[in-house]
């Protein structure tokens, strides 16, 4: 399974630019998923210096992904090669997500 995961108000209290506390009951299933064999997706906004931060962060607390911010490569040649902007993934764990039966 590919899981991608936001970093502000996901994984850290959104405190943009800055960098919120852990919220670690995210963290933990993160960790755990990994180490079932799950790859993990680092899917923020952040760019530049900002994700420099957040990664360190993410490094502080034990999180390393396989991914950040694009599709793993056996998720482009799943697709013939094509890499769309959207990240690929199985679960989506963002603090702004809505279930369409949400709706």
């Amino acid at each position: 399974m590919v899981i991608a995961v936001d970093f502000d108000g996901t994984l850290f209290k959104d405190k943009y630019p800055l960098v919120g506390e852990p919220i670690y009951p995210v963290i933990n299933y993160i960790k755990r998923a990994k180490e079932e064999g799950n790859k993990i997706i680092l899917w923020t906004c952040r760019q530049g210096q900002d994700l420099a931060v957040a990664l360190e962060a993410c490094n502080q607390v034990g999180l390393t992904f396989d991914a950040v911010n694009c599709n793993l490569n056996e998720r482009i040649e799943r697709y013939n090669g094509n890499d769309s902007r959207k990240v690929g993934a199985d679960l989506y764990i963002d603090d702004k997500a809505v279930r369409p039966e949400e709706l």
